[in-house]
């Protein structure tokens, strides 16, 4: 299994600091294929997958951003009504922190993709497999 990292990177939080990553992102023909930003009064994080993560962490970097990268889940869950819940009724019961998520839908699978960064990957990923959660590969999330 190829694993997804997410890029994260801290925005001050004034007009154009979106923009002005995204643009970088842009002009390096980087390949986008997750994006989540979240607030505080002083600062945003934007959250972002792209296929080549190491490579956009360095061009941001170049350019000033504080960006890093982390491991992150993605799960395929049916697209209706109950399944994030049960989802996360797995991970609770196996007392697995969910620290955020965020989701993509529209996969051709019809499943709807859920971003999941929890306090410890490996044993979420086993506990996932043995309740027959379907994991996106990086390879199989890349190619949509």
């Amino acid at each position: 299994m190829v694993e997804i990292y997410q890029i994260s990177v801290f925005l001050e939080n004034r007009a154009g600091k979106l923009s002005e990553a995204i643009n970088i992102i842009a002009e390096n023909n980087i390949d986008l294929r997750a994006i989540s930003i979240a607030e505080t009064s002083d600062y945003g994080i934007l959250r972002i997958i792209a296929k080549d993560s190491q490579h956009t962490v360095d061009i941001l970097k170049e350019h000033g951003f504080i960006a890093s990268r982390t491991p992150v889940l993605a799960v395929g869950i049916p697209d209706k009504p109950g399944s994030l819940a049960a989802l996360l009724l797995v991970l609770a019961e196996e007392k697995i922190d969910v620290e955020y998520m965020y989701s993509l839908f529209g996969v051709p699978n019809a499943l709807a993709t859920m971003v999941l960064r929890v306090d410890d990957i490996d044993n979420a990923r086993e506990i996932l497999k043995r309740h027959a959660i379907h994991i996106v590969d990086f390879n199989e999330f890349a190619s949509r």
